[in-house]
């Protein structure tokens, strides 16, 4: 097993674990962008973005719910939060497991970059 967050999510890697459930496990990320920088992560190993189908999309639906949870846990969800959802290298993504970004704690900039 290669893959970093999937690490994570077998406990075969550290992690500041803030939230879990049956499908995804969140946790700070190790570079963090803002104050709050949190990934929320499925279980089961997706590739990115483009790989949700038919099969397993309500794990998309799922991880915006799970944000919403972490932002109410963090602090930061009535003043305001940032999600953000890269696909490939030029998206952004560097680590091929789908993981969704949740950022706040401050004053987000437009554009984003």
């Amino acid at each position: 097993m290669n893959c970093p967050f999937c690490r994570i999510v077998a406990r075969q890697r550290p992690a500041d674990i803030v939230y879990e459930d049956d499908h995804v496990v969140a946790f700070r990320d190790i570079n963090p962008q803002a104050p709050v920088h949190i990934l929320i992560v499925p279980r089961d190993h997706i590739t990115g973005p483009l790989d949700f189908d038919d099969s397993n999309a309500r794990i998309a639906g799922h991880l915006v719910s799970a944000a919403a949870r972490v932002a109410r846990q963090e602090g930061i969800a009535e003043s305001g939060y940032r999600l953000v959802l890269n696909q490939g290298r030029n998206g952004g993504q560097s680590v091929f497991h789908v993981h969704l970004h949740v950022l706040g704690g401050r004053r987000m900039q437009w554009p984003p970059g």
